[in-house]
Formats: structure tokens, C-alpha cells, sequence
């Protein structure tokens, strides 16, 4: 059977959507057809509005002045609000550009094949006009194509021709018939991590086009997506796109929430988005004129600096940080906020206080949203509150229930207070749709003689302070850790947590971690008793003066100020350097008991270290904080257990996968792993038994080939190199590491060869072919990486900005990437020249680009006299190798005066510049 070609997988979806409602404009064709047709549809729309006096040129030339070639962001922002425009005679017209209530009433329209021309040629597979603006761009591939070369080409597009109104772009759909994917636009990098699959109800998925396009691409949902479950966040300045459960769960509960009086809550595995979800719930609950007050209630040891700036980014003002119950009581006296966060601890002080305004609350309908609501805290205050709000609901958000078998202490489950589970997502559909990662469990033996740790009897057994805290034991495990650390975080490009059973036991480690650590950054974090007594084993420093001690040299490490009396700002500033992974700032690895591993997000973070006791919901969630999708690089979350945990893990992931099966959350072996790389590495000797005879293969069908299986090679070892048992040897892998870098090498050769030619017209194989090169290239700090460094520049808080362009500057100091090192002075101007003088509100990666594109021109300028050339014809040349990677050199001859001599040196001098302008300013 033949494959179905592009055209007619285009023509078979435009004609769906044209018997789903859709107007079919085959004239819109180009940036002037589609600014007509905007026009046309915009003055019906808002005919009401506009009156008798349509709008004249020069009226409607401003308005494409306010709202046209802005960032993405800004786009977003303007397509919900309405534009004020100033008409001839003087009077304001409020225009709306999108109907964010009531979403069936926009005007749907598609097209195909929009063609722009920017540096190069552009053609667009299908295009979805809502009121005449390009908001949802879909690109296919037939059926056997990889998706990411779908994802490759959008990014391409994003580059160079994705201007103008195409800035309006809110989702990218990409399909190649059998599998589709959907993801937000952004003025930022857009990972792949971020293309997420659609989903019915109860998450099975909807792959095929037609069934996907039946479902997410009806009229009224494609609005309803866009109006209501996107988010503008304000802090990253970037648009979100919820997942299909996200998007049920939310529905489910205010269903709930406006159809009844009854409770409710959200069972979403650990690491899936429940913090975004929630805020959604909150948002549109708070909005509804029948509801008083919604209350969002998070545990106090929660409260970070990241769930402050989550939460104000969607309610500006509505994070009450202080420990101040006054405060609290304030805002609740506010009848205009609709919406606000507080701890579990201060509601309950609240309601204790019997203050007036709690009072006058005791007959409103209110609601309440409970994060981690697994948690013993909301059991124990549920009978306080329950008792004096006479009309509240209750809604909780959990990844881990309390179920018959991990009962709260009060021996409740979380049935008994919420009710009814609204939706669930679990670990294993997460780890299917690639939301979270799986789990690398190793389990080390750290008992010398005969004692069997699969005896659950004898261990429950051990006295804890002469084996579990014997200094030779404790020793042998802070050895083992540091020299395993570097192949866990991929040389300390990610971040870990230990884990242990006790304050004294972190105290003990960290005193062990500053004897023989070497280049890796440890610090602890714990709280301690106010009136505690000394403790023998600790030399009867009590645990305050132990966190001093550690607080101080954190202090000499990082350049901070931190004691125990603003163990706040401590706590702010740990959870950063975890979260963060910038080589000389980052935390390598932190010592906590139980902070940090419940609610704690950090992508960077890929390791946790354990020496102490866990199960079902504990277990899980700590597991669960090495478990966010980062990129190729970090292929699962690795756990390393000092104590045999084996049963307790498998029980945990039973229950909370609601199934048997525990290989669909637990990664394969080293052995499992070693029998597929020994396999991937047959199949590419076979192609090509030496790294030489990959020059013989001239066929791209053969090259194609080759990518692939060396790409997978690649995967593999990433995933080896991870294990303690991993050696870089022909015995133990089949292959040694100078064979593995000469192929490597023929593998950059294809990809520079590829990335050198246009992709415009030409029909290729190689093509948009995905080479991963994360996983393969070894420079962790590349142009990309400090781009997105820059983009991130804190331009509000002046020292905070300084000290980012320091960390900068220091990074390209140390740069050893070439591409980096090509550009590293042109970044340095921009730094020390353009950042000082920015606005707060400047978007960093527009001004980066004008920085870049006017010092690209300066350079030419320069050459050209030079050469004694005009710039012209230089933008000419560069314009040519750029589309096909090659300059005439009969062409470039034409244009040179001179005799022979002066002319081959001049030719020479042209070529030279040519191919490194190119390098330095079209390098990402």
C-alpha cells in the first residue's frame, strides 16, 4: 500500500473541517491576502461598534501599527483584550479581535499553503484563521515520517518567516496522519518535551488526524482551548497550553463546584501539573458570581519562592507570605479579591480567632482548594473548619492518595473527607505520554558479613544508632556517592537530593560530604527545636548551631549572607541553586529529611540519594522530585537506596498505577540496557563496520540510516554511562571510546552538511531528520544555553540583573564550545552595552536580535569598504551560501576588480568572511 502524501493528508483534513463548520478561503495565500481578509472579518465583527463610517486606510494603518509584528507574548495579551484605536474625528472605538466568553461565536476559517518570503521561501501546510487571524498553524508529514522532523520544521519557520501576524500563533498542531501532537507558541526555545498528545476522558489517547481533528479541532473547543485553557504567565513571559487531563480535571471539578454542593478531588500522579491545574480550577471558580471566596490552601513547609511567584503570576497580590494571621483576616475583609492563597497552619489560627470577619463568612458560599491533600495537617484542621463555614466545599489536589493501605494517622483515607475522585491521571499514563520520566531504582548493599536485607522482619529489626548511623557504614556510602556522582548528573550538569532518617544522620553526612568532597557544591537544610537539649553523638552542638556551621560555609561557597534567623531567605535561596543548573552557582547535592520532597519542582534535579525507611505516598513523592521532563539528556530519574527498598517501591508503584506491573514506571537493568546497546551496536557495524567506511556511504538512504542507529547507540549509552557497573571498554560494552568519538565525528560531518544546506525546496530524506544532538554532543554550555541565560536576565532588580550578566560573562570565559567562543565578544558587547540601559519591560530576545542584526550590518559595512565591494553585493554572497551552503567563486570573480593576484586574495578574503559572519551570526 502506498504511503498517503502530504497533499492529499492536507486536502482530507480541510475537508473535515469544512464539514465541521469551517469557511474554506483558498484565496488567502500570501501576508496581504490574509491582512485583507483580517480586515474584512474584523469591520463585520465589530460593526456594532465601528457604526455607519467604516474605518478609512489611515485608521486602519494605525491599527496595524498597535497590533501588528509585536512578540508573541504581546500578541497573546492584545488578541484577548480589546484595542482602543482613535479614529480620524477623534473619537475612541474599542475593537475585540477574539471572543474569550463566548468561544462559538468567533469566525473559523482555514487555508493552506500561505507563502511568505522572509530570508528564504516558506509554505505552510494548513492554516486556521479565528476571525481572520492565523491562531493555530498545522504542519503534516505522511504516515512513517519521524514527528520531530514535523517539530524541526516549525522551528525553522518560527525563525525566518514567522513575522507579522503569524505572531498571533497560539498552538502548533504537527501530525503525520497516525500521530498527532500538539504545543503552545512562544518567543522562547520550545522544547520537544512540551508537544503534548490529546486524550479522551479517561487518557486514551487520540493519535489519528481524523479522529484528533474530530475532537480537539471541533469550532467550539479549538476557542474554548484557546480563551480558557491557555495561561499567560506573566513572570516567564510565555504562553502555556494545558494537557488534555488538565483540561478534564478542571471541568470535572467546577462541574462539581457549580452543579453541587458536594466535595471532590483530583488524583494526578507527581510531576503532571497539578500546580497549573489548580490555579486554572481556582481562577474560574473565583470568577462565578455565586461564589463568595476561593480559598487555596498549601501546606506552610511548601510555600516557596516558586509557588509565591506561580501563584501571583495568575493573581497578582493574592500570596499572603507573611506568618501575620492579621493579614490574612485583611484580605478575607476584601470583598473584591475573589481569590487567595494561604497556609494550612494560618486559615486554621484564623477560624480559632473567631474575628468578625471569619464570622461574617460562616453563611457564604466558599470554596476550598487543598494542595497535597494527601497530607495528615488538612485531616487534622478539616472538623475546624467544616464547623464554622455552614455553606463551604471542599476540593483537593493530590498525586498520592491515602488509601486502606497508607491511612492518615487518624486512620482516615482521603475518600472520607473529599468524597469523590473527579478525574485521575496516573504514574503510568504519565510516563506513557512522556509528562514525567520513569524511575533508574539501584538498590546498594552497605552491611560487610552475613546479614540479609530481604528479610523485612530482621531489618524492621536493626537497632538504628549502632548500624543504620555507624561511622564506617556512613562513610563507605558518602565514598560511594562521590564517585558515582558525576556519571548520575551527566558531570554535574543536574542537581540531587539525599535523603536520610534523621537531623543527627544529616548532620553526620554533611560533616562527611566537607571532609572528602572535591568540586561538588553539598549543603543541608532542616528545621531544628527551639529548646532542644545537646546531643552526644553530635559533640552536644544542638542542631541550630549544626545549621549555622552549614549555613556559613554556604555563605563562603556562594557569596551569600544567610543565618538561622532568616532561614527564609536560606530556604529561597537552596531551592534556586537546586533548580537551577549554572555551572559554580548550582547546589550539587542537598542533605534533607523530609524537606524538599513533596511539591518541590526543579528540572535540573536527576538524582536522589536515599538512607532512610519510605513507602507508598512518601516514598513516591520523593521519588517523584528527580521525575520532570527535561531534555533527551535526562532519560529517567535516577534512585540510588542505601537500604533495600525493593518491596516497598514495587508495592508503592502497584498501588498508585492501579496495576501489577511495575516495568511501565521502573527502567530496565544495566544488564537489560548493555543487551540492547550490544544490539544497537551490531546493527551499525553492519552498516558500517568502521568509522572510515561511512564515507563510502553516498546514498542518503544510506546516511539516513546511519543517523538513526548511531543516534540510538547514543541513547544507550547515556543511559549506561549512569550505572556504577558502566566501563568504557570493548570487554564490557563491545566498543572502545576512540572507535565511539571517530564515528561520532562522521555523525557531526552528515548533521554540518545537512545544517549547512536550505531546507526550503529541496527534497531530502535527510531533511528536518532529528539528530539529537543533546544527547550527543558533550559541551553543555553552548550558544543555545547562554541565549537562554540572557533571555532569563532579571531586568526589574538591578543587582540581581548584574550579578546575572556576571555569571554570563564567566561562562563564556570558560566556554570551550567553538560556536560559543565565535560569538562570546559580540555577547559580551551586548552585555556590558545594551543590558544596562534596557527598560524594565524590554523583551530580551527581540532586543538581543536588533543588537545582533545592526552589529551583523556594521560588519558587512566594514568589509564591504574593505574589499571596496558595496554592502550590497556583500548581504548578496552571505545571502547565497546561507540558502545552499556554497558561493559561486565565478560569481564572486564577476564582482572584483583587479589583476589576478589581487583579485585570488580578494576572493579568498570574501570566502573567509562569508563562512564565518555566517557561523558566528546564524549560530543557535
Amino acid at each position: 500500500m502506498a504511503y498517503q502524501s502530504e497533499s492529499a493528508l492536507e486536502n482530507k483534513l480541510i475537508e473535515q473541517l469544512v464539514s465541521k463548520g469551517y469557511q474554506w478561503v483558498p484565496e488567502v495565500k500570501s501576508e496581504a491576502t490574509m491582512i485583507a481578509n483580517f480586515r474584512t472579518v474584523m469591520e463585520k465583527r465589530n460593526s456594532t461598534n465601528i457604526g455607519q463610517e467604516p474605518l478609512t486606510d489611515k485608521e486602519f494603518e494605525r491599527l496595524m501599527t498597535q497590533i501588528n509584528g509585536k512578540s508573541i507574548f504581546d500578541s497573546a495579551k492584545i488578541l484577548r483584550d480589546k484595542v482602543l484605536l482613535k479614529r480620524d474625528s477623534g473619537k475612541n472605538l474599542y475593537l475585540e479581535l477574539f471572543n474569550t466568553k463566548e468561544w462559538c461565536k468567533n469566525t473559523f476559517q482555514v487555508t493552506n499553503q500561505i507563502t511568505l518570503e522572509g530570508k528564504y521561501t516558506n509554505r505552510y501546510d494548513v492554516t486556521i484563521l479565528i476571525n481572520g487571524l492565523p491562531l493555530v498553524q498545522v504542519e503534516l508529514k505522511r504516515s512513517g515520517v519521524d514527528m520531530t522532523e514535523a517539530f524541526n520544521q516549525i522551528m525553522r519557520y518560527r525563525k525566518h518567516t514567522f513575522t507579522g501576524l503569524f505572531r498571533y500563533i497560539q498552538v502548533f498542531v504537527i501530525s503525520n496522519s497516525q500521530e498527532t501532537r500538539y504545543f503552545s507558541n512562544s518567543d522562547g526555545e520550545i522544547l520537544k518535551s512540551h508537544m503534548f498528545y490529546w486524550s479522551d476522558v479517561e487518557n486514551n489517547r487520540i493519535n489519528v488526524l481524523s479522529e484528533f481533528a474530530e475532537s480537539f479541532m471541533e469550532k467550539c473547543h479549538l476557542a474554548k482551548m484557546i480563551a480558557r485553557y491557555m495561561v499567560i504567565n506573566e513572570t516567564d513571559k510565555l504562553l502555556m497550553v494545558m494537557r488534555p487531563y488538565q483540561v478534564y480535571a478542571v471541568e470535572a471539578l467546577v462541574r462539581q463546584a457549580l452543579e453541587t454542593k458536594n466535595n471532590g478531588y483530583i488524583w494526578h500522579t507527581t510531576g503532571s501539573g497539578k500546580t497549573l491545574t489548580s490555579f486554572k480550577a481556582s481562577q474560574i471558580i473565583a470568577q462565578e458570581e455565586s461564589i463568595e471566596k476561593v480559598f487555596f490552601l498549601v501546606d506552610r513547609k511548601d510555600l516557596d519562592s516558586q509557588t509565591l511567584a506561580e501563584f501571583n503570576k495568575f493573581e497578582a497580590d493574592s500570596v499572603d507570605m507573611t506568618d501575620n494571621t492579621y493579614k490574612l483576616l485583611k484580605q478575607m475583609g476584601d470583598r473584591t479579591k475573589p481569590l487567595i492563597l494561604t497556609t494550612i497552619q494560618k486559615m486554621a489560627n484564623a477560624v480559632k480567632s473567631e474575628h468578625k470577619v471569619i464570622d461574617s463568612y460562616r453563611e457564604d458560599r466558599v470554596v476550598f482548594i487543598i494542595d497535597e491533600c494527601h497530607r495528615t495537617q488538612f485531616g487534622e484542621m478539616h472538623k475546624l473548619i467544616h464547623k464554622h463555614f455552614k455553606n463551604a466545599q471542599y476540593f483537593g489536589f493530590t498525586g498520592t492518595p491515602r488509601f486502606p493501605e497508607n491511612p492518615s494517622q487518624d486512620g482516615r483515607v482521603t475518600a472520607d473527607i473529599f468524597q469523590k475522585c473527579l478525574h485521575h491521571y496516573l504514574i503510568k499514563d504519565a510516563i506513557r505520554d512522556e509528562n514525567v520520566l520513569g524511575f533508574s531504582v539501584e538498590y546498594i548493599s552497605t552491611f560487610r558479613g552475613q546479614f540479609d536485607e530481604e528479610n523485612q522482619d530482621r531489618v524492621a529489626g536493626i537497632n538504628t544508632n549502632e548500624v543504620w548511623m555507624a561511622d564506617e557504614r556512613l562513610e563507605d556510602i558518602t565514598k560511594h556517592i562521590l564517585k558515582n556522582h558525576r556519571k548520575k548528573t551527566k558531570n554535574q550538569q543536574y542537581t540531587a537530593i539525599f535523603t536520610v532518617q534523621s537531623i543527627k544522620m544529616a548532620i553526620k553526612y554533611y560533616n562527611l560530604f566537607k571532609q572528602h568532597a572535591d568540586g561538588i557544591n553539598v549543603a543541608s537544610i532542616f528545621t531544628y527545636g527551639a529548646n532542644e537539649p545537646g546531643n552526644e553523638d553530635i559533640s552536644t552542638e544542638h542542631s541550630r548551631d549544626s545549621l549555622e556551621r552549614i549555613m556559613k560555609d554556604y555563605n563562603e561557597t556562594f557569596g551569600t549572607n544567610f543565618s538561622t534567623d532568616n532561614f527564609n531567605g536560606y530556604f529561597a535561596d537552596v531551592s534556586k541553586r537546586i533548580k537551577k543548573g549554572v555551572p559554580g552557582e548550582r547546589l550539587d547535592i542537598l542533605i534533607v529529611v523530609d524537606m524538599f520532597l513533596t511539591g518541590f519542582d526543579s528540572k535540573p534535579l536527576n538524582t536522589l540519594y536515599v538512607d532512610r525507611n519510605l513507602k507508598y505516598h512518601t516514598l513516591l513523592q520523593a521519588y517523584s522530585r528527580t521525575n520532570r521532563i527535561e531534555k533527551e539528556t535526562k532519560p529517567y530519574g535516577n534512585i540510588v537506596c542505601y537500604r533495600n527498598l525493593k518491596y516497598q517501591t514495587d508495592e508503592a508503584i502497584k498501588l498508585y498505577s492501579q496495576t501489577n506491573d511495575t516495568n511501565t514506571v521502573l527502567m530496565a537493568s544495566y544488564a537489560e540496557y548493555l543487551t540492547e546497546f550490544r544490539a544497537a551496536l551490531a546493527s551499525l557495524l553492519q552498516l558500517a563496520p568502521t568509522p572510515e567506511s561511512v564515507d563510502q556511504l553516498e546514498a542518503e538512504e544510506d546516511q539516513y540510516q546511519f543517523v538513526v542507529l548511531f543516534r540510538e547507540l547514543s541513547k544507550l549509552l547515556l543511559k549506561l554511562r549512569t550505572f556504577d557497573e558502566f566501563e568504557f571498554s570493548e570487554d564490557t560494552i563491545g566498543i572502545v571510546e576512540q572507535n565511539y568519538q571517530d564515528f561520532k565525528s562522521k555523525y557531526f560531518a552528515i548533521y554540518e552538511k545537512v545544517k549547512k544546506k536550505d531546507k526550503g525546496e529541496e527534497v531530502s530524506i535527510l531533511d528536518n531528520l532529528d539528530f539529537a544532538i543533546e544527547v550527543i554532543q558533550t559541551d553543555t554550555i553552548n550558544v543555545s544555553y547562554i541565549l537562554n541565560l540572557i533571555r532569563n536576565i532579571n531586568l526589574e532588580d538591578e543587582d540581581e540583573r548584574d550579578k546575572n550578566v556576571a555569571t554570563i560573562h564567566r561562562l563564556l570565559d570558560q566556554a570551550d564550545n567553538e560556536d560559543l567562543r565565535l560569538k562570546a565578544d559580540l555577547i559580551r558587547k551586548f552585555l556590558d552595552k545594551v543590558v544596562p540601559v534596557l527598560d524594565k519591560e524590554t523583551n530580551l530576545d527581540e532586543a538581543y536580535n536588533e543588537f545582533e542584526e545592526e552589529e551583523r550590518e556594521g560588519e558587512i559595512y566594514d568589509f564591504a569598504q574593505n574589499v571596496e565591494l558595496e554592502p550590497t553585493v556583500v548581504n548578496e554572497f552571505l545571502a547565497e551560501y546561507e540558502y545552499s551552503g556554497s558561493l559561486n567563486r565565478e560569481r564572486v570573480s564577476d564582482q572584483i576588480n583587479g589583476s589576478f593576484i589581487k583579485k585570488r586574495r580578494k576572493i579568498d578574503r570574501i570566502f573567509e568572511f562569508v563562512m564565518e559572519n555566517t557561523r558566528k551570526f546564524m549560530s543557535v
